[in-house]
């Protein structure tokens, strides 16, 4: 799919990811509908940007704010692409997690971007060519200790994607699924950073999950795991899970250590 002069609605835009993803689309041509719950950081990037980009101040996990980006859409003439990025995680254990926690990464991971994809799938049919991209996580794959909550919600957005890519294989409408491994970003707690450094988990930075994901949509490529050697421990979880429990189990005292260590951050972009 050809990025020039395309018209993208990118949620979570004033994200790590959120910003490196806008700058890089600007680079290939394309108008930006920015979205996010912050105007001040929506107008600081947007102000960032060569071009004239529309910022939508609006919270994808209520009605209102996606009936706000619909209306916002239409009204500014439909868009090519949607970019479905908005997250939010917590690492904790979760027995520990309270109700209202889980369900918010629940809600802002799957509900919320599978309910706007609906209500926007008009809108991309008027398109000649037309694509939803929702980006998921390696944990939507590979279920990890202290992030079950987040692992369930990326695991059914890549159900979710899979699903509508077949329903949708009649229309003009692409869909993608990009899995970064972890990214250098306000969304880790100081115990997330603290576990990917002793497990020696290789981090990606923005710039990384940016430049994939323009490769991706730009080659057609369904589907994208970011990372070595994640990508090789996503096959070996889906042919051979107990190889993968076995591996977890032995590092569970150390997870266990550092979650009891630290206090539990939650950022939502």
């Amino acid at each position: 799919m050809e990025l020039n002069n395309k018209v993208i609605l990118l949620t979570g835009a004033t994200g790590g990811i959120g910003c490196a993803v806008a700058r890089a689309l600007v680079k290939k041509g394309a108008y930006l509908r920015l979205v996010g719950r912050n105007t001040a950081a929506l107008n600081q990037l947007a102000g960032q940007l060569t071009g004239n980009h529309q910022i939508i101040v609006a919270d994808i996990g209520t009605s209102e704010g996606r009936h706000d980006i619909l209306s916002r859409c239409v009204d500014g003439g439909g868009i090519d692409l949607l970019i479905n990025l908005a997250g939010t995680t917590t690492f904790q254990c979760f027995e520990h997690q309270s109700e209202e926690s889980i369900e918010q990464i629940l809600s802002t991971n799957l509900i919320a971007p599978m309910l706007l994809t609906k209500q926007l799938i008009p809108l991309l049919n008027n398109r000649p060519e037309s694509a939803v991209v929702n980006i998921g996580s390696t944990y939507g794959s590979i279920g990890h200790p202290g992030y079950v909550a987040y692992c369930a919600s990326k695991s059914g957005l890549k159900g979710f994607t899979e699903a509508l890519r077949r329903e949708l294989s009649d229309t003009a409408i692409q869909v993608f699924y990009l899995a970064p491994r972890a990214t250098e970003t306000s969304l880790n707690s100081p115990a997330a950073n603290t576990l990917n450094r002793a497990l020696g988990n290789r981090v990606d930075s923005p710039e990384q999950v940016a430049d994939t994901l323009i490769k991706l949509v730009m080659t057609n490529r369904q589907c994208q795991f970011m990372g070595w050697p994640e990508k090789l421990f996503v096959k070996i979880n889906a042919l051979f899970p107990r190889l993968v429990d076995r591996a977890l189990v032995k590092k569970m005292p150390l997870i266990k250590k550092i979650l009891n260590n630290h206090e539990t951050t939650k950022i939502n972009t």
